[in-house]
């Protein structure tokens, strides 16, 4: 069988609409919603099919999106259509499972069975072997930069149904739909699409192999690479022959500002940290602080004052947003971290559950409910004093007891913790 008969076989093309009716998301350029698809595809996949063998089938414009990244710029997506999923996601469950026979065993993104923990432990055993310095390379604006005709020419080594190659140039060329305007997309592969992750690992596969064939130690996920050496003048040889390679053999842009040598307290990859443990005299990881920072900045959200909304409802997001970050960071050491992440979540609750019983009369009538004499909860009521005061108070504390907030469902991102955390 033919791989364009395989791709468009009624097995494939059944499991492409559900993974991308599972995955919902905003419809694309024409409007058509992920719950309208299955109508849409009854009424029209023989047509479909058709179109595409026959090569007149042509993909639509993607939706230009934009989103703000943590470093305050905006990270470009394209939205495809719902039917232009289907067939991306068709395309991708068949060349997957035939490019991951070539993927480097140290390229960890966006492929199935690997994750960012996995690239994180091969990168700590790379420091504890003794490869303490890392190049650092980074990549200008990956997504936005391939070239399309080495792409494709690396591709069709590997692949040799012309409908297919075809088939892939067209969603690469599609174009998308900026404010209303058609703007061509000559180079790159917009993020946002099905095939976007596969394509970049088959493009960056060709790093992998030059990294693999110097016998050099590195870790990739997507567009973020590390590579570890033993001494400064060897990182100083790799960054200079490395960076020629990419932009040379792969026409892609380094980020010559970004791009450095580190050491590894230095380092921040995937969101991690790493310092020295002397007393186990190992490196280990830690949430690196501007990860924790964004922790936090999420949590004064979800605990704003001004916010109306009832309180189990902020407490379901607040454990929505603890349990995941913990759980993403849970090969770290940060008990320290989670107990000042937790008092300080503690003390807004408090600030929040005090507004709530809102008039003087009921807060001093909670108060005395909850164990307070009147006389000290009038005191603490009338004292004119700010919220941060009200929530870091010994009164206040006293009533609304961390036990207490448990049992109203608060949740403690160190209990979590202390439950998910794994070893390595």
């Amino acid at each position: 069988m033919e791989l364009l008969e395989t791709i468009l076989s009624n097995q494939n093309m059944n499991e492409a609409y559900l993974r991308v009716y599972k995955n919902k998301g905003a419809s694309g350029v024409d409007g058509v919603t992920v719950d309208e698809l299955k109508q849409y595809l009854k009424e029209n996949k023989d047509e479909l099919r058709q179109r595409i063998r026959t090569r007149k089938y042509q993909p639509q414009a993607a939706l230009r999106v934009e989103i703000p990244k943590e470093n305050g710029k905006m990270r470009k997506l394209g939205i495809p259509t719902v039917v232009d999923r289907v067939v991306q996601q068709a395309i991708h469950q068949i060349l997957s499972p035939i490019f991951e026979k070539q993927f480097s065993e140290f390229s960890y993104g966006f492929r199935p069975k690997r994750s960012c923990e996995m690239a994180i432990v091969k990168s700590l055993e790379f420091l504890n072997a003794g490869y303490e310095w890392i190049v650092d390379i980074d990549l200008e604006r990956f997504f936005d930069t391939v070239h399309h005709d080495k792409l494709m020419r690396i591709i069709s080594n590997t692949i040799s149904d012309g409908d297919v190659i075809s088939l892939i140039r067209k969603y690469l060329v599609s174009g998308v739909m900026v404010n209303g305007k058609y703007e061509e997309t000559s180079v790159g592969t917009p993020q946002g699409g099905n095939l976007s992750p596969l394509l970049s690992n088959i493009m960056l596969n060709e790093l992998d192999k030059e990294l693999e064939s110097r016998e050099l130690q590195f870790v990739r996920y997507a567009d973020d690479a590390l590579i570890f050496v033993k001494s400064e003048k060897a990182a100083s040889r790799v960054m200079k022959s490395i960076v020629r390679f990419i932009e040379k053999n792969l026409g892609l842009i380094v980020n010559t500002e970004k791009s450095k040598i580190s050491r590894p307290e230095d380092l921040k990859f995937l969101g991690f940290g790493y310092y020295y443990n002397s007393k186990d005299e190992r490196y280990q990881t830690k949430p690196h602080p501007i990860s924790v920072q964004k922790l936090q900045r999420k949590l004064r959200q979800l605990t704003k004052r001004n916010w109306s909304v009832p309180l189990d409802y902020r407490i379901l997001k607040l454990k929505q947003v603890i349990f995941g970050w913990v759980n993403y960071f849970r090969i770290t050491n940060m008990k320290g971290v989670m107990k000042q992440v937790d008092k300080k979540l503690r003390s807004r609750i408090r600030v929040i559950i005090w507004k709530q019983w809102k008039i003087p009369k009921k807060q001093i009538k909670s108060l005395v409910q909850l164990g307070i004499p009147e006389e000290e909860a009038k005191g603490l009521t009338y004292c004119r004093k700010g919220y941060r005061y009200i929530g870091l108070s010994k009164v206040v504390q006293r009533v609304m007891s961390n036990q207490r907030l448990k049992k109203r469902g608060v949740p403690s991102s160190l209990e979590r913790y202390l439950k998910v955390r794994t070893a390595i």
